[in-house]
């Protein structure tokens, strides 16, 4: 069985242009709930958040910074950070539930394919290989529902660490609550919720990706604690909206039609 889904995809033309492909396509369906069928451009994806999501409500997940539509992160203050300070200018697109932990059950990330080989003959594999060979990837990598806005510096430092309730030692960048240490991510009580909630759609709708037991308990935790706010209800039903699937999970903590 499959669904016959209109799917949005890019090609890198050269000189930072991609350029739009629309086809359709046949998606299989697993019984989960329905993901992404629509999205297939990381950068579509992205340009899509910041235009139609938060054109009125550009702060960023862990710091509570705001910026522009040209991306610039307004100077928070009090904010520090010893590495990526270029990156610390800029707003970037963060998945909150990391490519590589569903990346990884992609043969093409983890074994490579015979179309991943460069001009001279280097073989890759890994994120840019899942990105060329597999439909199935970029959709998931594409989903609006995980990916959220966060200062360049903090995003980069993030990487792919797991989530936990606290971790030792001092705020490394200042007066933004997040706290990282020994390849584990404390984030603020204000982002917690939103985390919460984001990797119990990612489990709920993609049967490739499951959570591990201590990571699923307190992502439930989580959830319990930190009820949604308002914009987190709309945010969920503008991108309901754009990607044309439902958060069932955000269904049922906002009463999402």
């Amino acid at each position: 069985m499959c669904k016959l889904a209109v799917v949005i995809t890019g090609i890198n033309v050269g000189k930072g242009m991609t350029r739009l492909i629309i086809f359709l396509c046949c998606i299989p369906s697993f019984g989960f709930a329905a993901g992404n069928e629509r999205i297939a451009s990381f950068s579509y994806a992205k340009r899509l958040l910041m235009q139609e999501v938060y054109h009125d409500h550009r702060t960023t997940l862990y710091c509570d910074a705001t910026f522009s539509e040209h991306k610039a992160i307004t100077p928070l203050k009090g904010f520090v950070t010893a590495k990526y300070k270029k990156r610390a200018k800029k707003v970037e697109w963060e998945h909150v539930v990391p490519a590589e932990n569903f990346g990884r059950t992609f043969r093409a990330w983890r074994d490579g394919d015979e179309q991943c080989v460069t001009r001279k003959g280097v073989v890759f594999k890994g994120r840019r290989c899942a990105e060329k060979v597999d439909q199935a990837y970029r959709l998931m990598q594409s989903d609006l529902y995980n990916l959220f806005p966060a200062i360049g510096a903090v995003n980069a430092r993030r990487s792919n660490y797991n989530f936990v309730a606290s971790v030792d030692g001092n705020r490394e960048f200042g007066s933004c609550g997040v706290k990282i240490a020994r390849n584990k991510v404390e984030p603020p009580v204000s982002a917690r919720g939103r985390i919460a909630r984001t990797y119990l759609y990612m489990q709920d709708t993609y049967p490739r990706y499951k959570m591990g037991k201590p990571q699923a308990k307190l992502m439930q935790a989580w959830d319990r604690l930190y009820p949604v706010s308002e914009w987190e209800c709309q945010r969920a039903r503008r991108i309901g909206t754009i990607q044309g699937n439902p958060n069932r999970i955000m269904t049922a903590r906002c009463g999402l039609k």
